[in-house]
């Protein structure tokens, strides 16, 4: 590199050595690991703020809701000036990062919204659970919507588009291949789970615009976006989803870039395991996609879970720098663990590393970092050094503060719901209703005049007994009539 490289400092050896990572090498990736406790979180945490001071955006979720305490700053503590002096650290102020808070629900941040269209198929076919038929069914939709400029906006547009899809599957068939009204049926009902999980606050717009989480502040820090995931945690699948949709976001949307002295993003992804749990093979190959190909555009991925096997070998070996707490092995299964977190590292010939990992106490890790050439460096003991903001949650004030300042405020608030395959669907469909009720009148009309057609007429020749009867009756008549005149005549004249 021809800058001088930008150096965060991670604590200190038991030689009270100072360990760095380049900040340059964030781009290609990092871990976090360790128990419920032991500190991943203050980790995180001082990374995040580092990577700030450099003017580097950071985005990170809050599962627990103690990372609020980014934007605010820390106080002085006697065991944190104890760490201070055995890392060596003399420059410490204590200050807060410039925050953005976000939230799907919009509870407790900046609404995040994306449309149907962006989340595509194969993410919505894993956050719906979806099996290959069903799969196979949501793609053709969205074919469809495409070949037919129909804008999959929202969970309406799709509910729609699946009727519509129903009930012209013979003619969609011929195009599109077979299209079980069965299968529809049981997209429509995972629909209607989703919607109950809170999935359809989800979708629609405005939708979340990936610049807004690149932004600096006036002083030229970089902002963190603290996406709040107390409440979305507890729908695992959409919090994981949500996740590698935002990654897939900043992959197609961010240009070409390659290597530079700082990432253009640095994306914590707290509890990665629920990313890969259950993941079927098409997803797991698009995550591992994501996390090799994101390095170029010049975001750093740092996933962040208990034990380094809840990441599949195909996205470990992406890896770089590792941060490993303690583990606790009480059990078969996690001495195994123990075991696999200590094969991740390039070993230290003077540490026992499983030994270690099993010894190190509270805000002590072992770590592993990159060099300037990208060469894992020999797995260290390291004190880790504490951070200048607060460690535990901003207060609601606090937080409604920070939010009303937001230069973002009002830009998501209300939700915008323009014409899309909803409204153009039910415009076709009143259309077409009102064709095949005129086709009815025309054809009622058409039988009525059939029927009025084939009525039997009168003929206007009589037969020889109805001339007879006719002649008959009027001679008759006329008898009677010749009778009365006389008889009036006679009388009229005197004669009896």
């Amino acid at each position: 590199m021809t800058e001088e490289r930008k150096m965060i400092l991670l604590g200190a050896n038991a030689n009270k050595e100072q360990i760095s990572i380049d900040a340059g090498m964030a781009n290609r990736h990092g871990l976090i690991t360790g128990a419920t406790g032991t500190g991943k979180t203050v980790s995180l945490q001082v990374l995040a703020e580092s990577f700030s001071r450099l003017g580097v955006p950071v985005f990170t979720s809050d599962v627990k809701g103690d990372l609020s305490g980014l934007a605010k700053p820390g106080k002085a503590h006697e065991k944190v000036t104890e760490r201070l002096e055995y890392i060596g650290i003399k420059d410490h102020p204590f200050e807060g990062c410039p925050v953005l808070f976000w939230d799907v629900y919009g509870e407790k941040g900046h609404p995040v919204r994306t449309t149907v269209s962006e989340m595509g198929p194969v993410l919505l076919a894993n956050l719906l659970e979806l099996n290959e038929t069903q799969s196979g069914i949501l793609f053709v939709a969205f074919s469809i919507a495409d070949d037919q400029g129909l804008l999959l906006l929202d969970m309406k547009d799709l509910r729609s588009m699946l009727n519509w899809m129903a009930e012209h599957r013979k003619e969609l068939s011929r195009e599109y291949g077979n299209i079980a009204s069965q299968s529809v049926s049981a997209i429509q009902r995972k629909l209607m789970v989703l919607e109950d999980s809170g999935g359809e606050e989800f979708f629609g717009e405005p939708a979340l615009n990936i610049q807004d989480l690149m932004q600096v502040d006036f002083s030229g820090r970089g902002v963190i976006s603290l996406l709040d995931a107390t409440t979305l945690y507890q729908n695992p699948r959409i919090y994981a989803t949500f996740l590698l949709w935002l990654l897939s976001e900043l992959m197609a949307e961010l240009p070409e870039r390659g290597d530079a002295v700082l990432p253009k993003l640095v994306f914590f992804f707290d509890e990665a395991h629920l990313l890969f749990n259950s993941a079927p093979k098409a997803l797991l190959e698009r995550i591992t996609q994501v996390v090799r190909l994101i390095r170029s555009k010049g975001v750093g991925v740092f996933f962040i879970s208990q034990y380094p096997n809840d990441i599949p070998d195909e996205v470990l070996g992406q890896l770089g720098s590792r941060i490993q707490h303690a583990l606790r092995a009480y059990t078969p299964k996690d001495k195994r663990a123990v075991r696999v977190a200590a094969d991740t590292f390039r070993q230290n010939p003077e540490i026992d590393t499983v030994e270690m990992i099993t010894r190190l106490g509270v805000g002590e890790a072992l770590v592993s970092t990159l060099d300037e050439k990208g060469r894992p460096t020999m797995v260290d003991w390291c004190l880790m050094a504490p951070p200048r903001s607060r460690i535990g949650p901003a207060t609601e004030s606090e937080r409604a503060e920070i939010y009303n300042r937001s230069p973002l405020k009002g830009r998501y608030d209300n939700q915008v719901d323009r014409e899309s395959a909803y409204e153009l669907l039910t415009k076709r469909e009143q259309e077409m209703q009102k064709q095949r009720e005129l086709a009815a009148e025309e054809e009622a009309l058409r039988k009525e005049m059939e029927r009025a057609s084939r009525k039997p007429r009168r003929s206007s020749r009589q037969s020889a007994g109805e001339s007879f009867l006719t002649s008959l009756a009027r001679t008759a008549g006329t008898q009677i009539g010749r009778s009365i005149i006389r008889g009036i005549l006679g009388a009229m004249s005197g004669k009896r």
